[in-house]
């Protein structure tokens, strides 16, 4: 994971130099009325989308972010696929419409398509990717995975793996654990899923599955919660500080929250009512430096640090720093993958 952490940090700083190259490569095209041109224009058409609903609009979307190539990045494609997703679900009626126009797709990219109609909550999911899986051979695998459950629907993935003991949290530290079911935390793209989900239908759900994650900006044993729930909390306070309806979702939702979450979705709610998201960000940055100094609660309960080792805490600084970034509108770097799709987004409402 830290090698890995390593390299998607290295990707993202020089990621703006590989795009302008990408698009200085790009044969030209005579502009058409309505035509993408960018991915720019994508992301604000996504933003604005719930305002000024544009179903048919939607199959040249996903073309263009194809012929710009940027769904080739599973890790940072959430917040298309939960855009896709979002729009075949709420419109069941007309989904193979969507899909038919959307087709046909390279192979490099027909997992979007896989992922986002098993995302969808489309009534009949599983008769519309039987439908379709010929036109996406390079994904059959893919699909009959979803297909049989051996890959969870977004609706099915739990936040997190069952608690933990305290012997079982160090023992993780001597032997490899055996793999469980995907869930949130160890797929942290996810959350820009949510956010996409979102920006095309609007609904509280992708929402409280965000607000369910804000506890974790409080965990004080893994750097991997921390970092999701601060980014969780971050990217919530941001919109909610410029959209009233969103603001107002939040203030409604409040009062039916558990103990563990109601006080930090205040925290969030103040800090848009206040505007004072970059003040929230720095208490949490500083929360994930302090969890890098001084290591796990949990770790606390042994007598020295060398029974468990430090090789964890590397991964923490990567973290850290990635976490940093966001205060200069980098994309950041989460749980070892990248989650620019929301924040990004954001900007697109000020053009």
């Amino acid at each position: 994971m830290y090698r890995v952490t390593l390299r998607l940090v290295a990707a993202l700083m020089i990621a703006p130099a590989l795009a302008a190259s990408a698009a200085a490569m790009s044969p030209p095209a005579a502009a058409r009325p309505g035509d993408f041109m960018s991915v720019t224009d994508v992301q604000k058409f996504m933003y604005e989308y719930r305002q000024k609903p544009s179903l048919a609009r939607v199959p040249a979307a996903v073309k263009a972010l194809s012929r710009f190539g940027t769904l080739k990045d599973p890790e940072g494609s959430g917040i298309y696929v939960g855009f896709i997703a979002g729009v075949i679900g709420t419109n069941p009626r007309k989904a193979e419409d969507i899909i038919n126009k959307t087709l046909p797709l390279t192979p490099q990219d027909q997992w979007v398509l896989v992922r986002a109609i098993a995302y969808s909550g489309h009534p009949d999911w599983k008769g519309l990717l039987q439908k379709f899986i010929e036109r996406m051979p390079a994904r059959a695998v893919m699909a009959h995975e979803y297909l049989s459950g051996a890959q969870p629907t977004l609706d099915e993935m739990a936040l997190d793996d069952p608690d933990k003991s305290f012997f079982q949290k160090i023992g993780g530290y001597f032997k490899k654990p055996p793999p469980g079911k995907p869930t949130i935390v160890h797929n942290p793209e996810l959350l820009d899923v949510l956010w996409g989900y979102y920006f095309a239908t609007g609904s509280y759900k992708p929402i409280l599955r965000i607000i369910a994650m804000l506890p974790w900006s409080k965990d004080r044993d893994s750097v991997e919660k921390l970092t999701l729930g601060s980014t969780a909390k971050y990217t919530l306070a941001n919109y909610a500080a410029r959209e009233p309806d969103l603001l107002d979702m939040l203030k409604r939702s409040a009062e039916q929250q558990p103990k563990n979450v109601e006080p930090v979705l205040r925290e969030v709610i103040h800090a848009a009512e206040t505007v004072n998201v970059a003040g929230l960000h720095r208490e949490q940055t500083a929360a994930v430096e302090k969890l890098k100094r001084e290591g796990p609660e949990y770790k606390k309960e042994l007598s020295t640090w060398g029974q468990v080792g430090v090789g964890a805490i590397a991964v923490g600084c990567v973290a850290a720093a990635a976490l940093g970034q966001i205060e200069v509108g980098i994309p950041c770097v989460i749980g070892g993958s990248v989650s620019s799709g929301a924040l990004s987004l954001w900007e697109k409402q000020k053009d």
